[in-house]
């Protein structure tokens, strides 16, 4: 007769004892129980993130688009512009060319700032959708988590100054240079703002297993550097902004930079007890699993253009594990994903110029 089994396989282990699990999958290799190699459950080591992947202008009927792909996690973006007149604008400060123009770089970057946030010129929404994961059902508000990362890109998206509120700007150049009769030339008509483009930025999860702030943040980068406006001028006898075709003339938007979100969790060896007791793993890309189990997390915004290395945000949530010198440490990995991420937006590239090359030839060969 057979000696019955007191082992459980590895997927029903994972859901009776989560952190035991992770813990065992940490302390000793799944596949060697000799070496003492931390491996989480999903394979990867602790400092080890996701195979990133970036797919850009994947909706035909946005001005920007971009689908990313984290392991599991999946999140479409889309951004639509739309023209507001400075009439529909409650309380509008007129603003004009030339004494922008006069104010130091400083006082310049707050005023833009300051535009932006006031006329509500950016405007995210994030949706996670029915089935992405087990818990989000139909017919159900907006989750906590939904709108908590909503306000966090909405956030950066006003600090980091990823978008500069020149590109939105809409002028009437109709009567620049016109002088009425018996006003001297220095009282010549001046460039009037008379309307900003609006950006709606949808993003759309599909799938979700874990760390949502960095893959939708991931993919509003790449959609916003993916976006294009229409050539639009100014028609003073209808007062209304007339765009042109989306396609033709189209204006690449401006992103400045390329900020790039790094987020981690802290995993301790004791479930229960004082924070900072026993041992503890930072997990880099958390999947949902490491989320459920870890109260402590830290995120670090970098933007590494030009060689340096700046710092646009930094948050951190529970816990007293993470204090300074992890965080500078952390800066350090923050640097590397940024280089994974550069690279990932590259071979996005590359890949539009191979798929065009080939249009191109195949048209030529007919």
């Amino acid at each position: 007769m057979a000696t019955p089994s007191l082992t459980f396989p590895r997927s029903v282990f994972a859901k009776l004892s989560p952190h035991p699990y992770l813990l065992r999958t940490l302390t000793t290799s799944p596949d060697d129980t000799t070496t003492t190699t931390p491996t989480r459950t999903n394979g990867r080591a602790p400092s080890e993130p996701r195979p990133l992947k970036i797919h850009t202008s994947s909706l035909s009927h946005a001005h920007g688009s971009a689908l990313v792909r984290a392991g599991d996690t999946t999140v479409i973006c889309g951004v639509r512009a739309e023209i507001l007149p400075v009439t529909s604008i409650p309380q509008y400060r007129p603003v004009t060319d030339y004494d922008a123009l006069a104010e130091d770089e400083e006082e310049k970057e707050r005023r833009d700032r300051a535009e932006l946030k006031d006329y509500d010129l950016l405007v995210p929404n994030i949706e996670l959708a029915t089935g992405c994961a087990p818990q989000f059902l139909p017919g159900v508000p907006p989750s906590t988590l939904a709108q908590t990362v909503s306000t966090r890109v909405y956030s950066l998206l006003h600090g980091s100054g990823v978008v500069g509120v020149e590109g939105l700007r809409v002028w009437d150049t109709s009567r620049v240079g016109a002088t009425a009769e018996g006003v001297d030339e220095e009282e010549e008509e001046k460039p009037r703002l008379v309307a900003y483009w609006t950006l709606y930025i949808d993003l759309l999860f599909v799938s979700y297993d874990g760390n949502p702030f960095d893959a939708a943040w991931t993919a509003v980068v790449a959609a916003l550097r993916d976006t294009k406006l229409p050539e639009v001028r100014w028609d003073p006898d209808r007062e209304a902004a007339v765009c042109g075709s989306r396609t033709e003339r189209a204006k690449a938007l401006g992103v400045r930079g390329l900020p790039v979100a790094c987020s981690a969790v802290v995993f301790l060896e004791k479930e229960r007890g004082e924070p900072g007791e026993g041992r503890h793993w930072l997990l880099l890309d958390p999947d949902r699993l490491e989320e459920g189990l870890c109260g402590e997390a830290i995120t670090v915004v970098v933007d590494c253009e030009g060689g340096e290395t700046r710092v646009r945000a930094m948050e951190k949530v529970g816990g007293v594990v993470v204090g300074r010198e992890l965080v500078r440490g952390f800066v350090g990995v923050a640097e590397k994903r940024w280089k994974e991420v550069k690279a990932a937006m590259n071979m996005d590239g590359q890949a539009h110029g191979a798929l065009g090359a080939f249009v191109e030839e195949a048209g030529s060969s007919r």
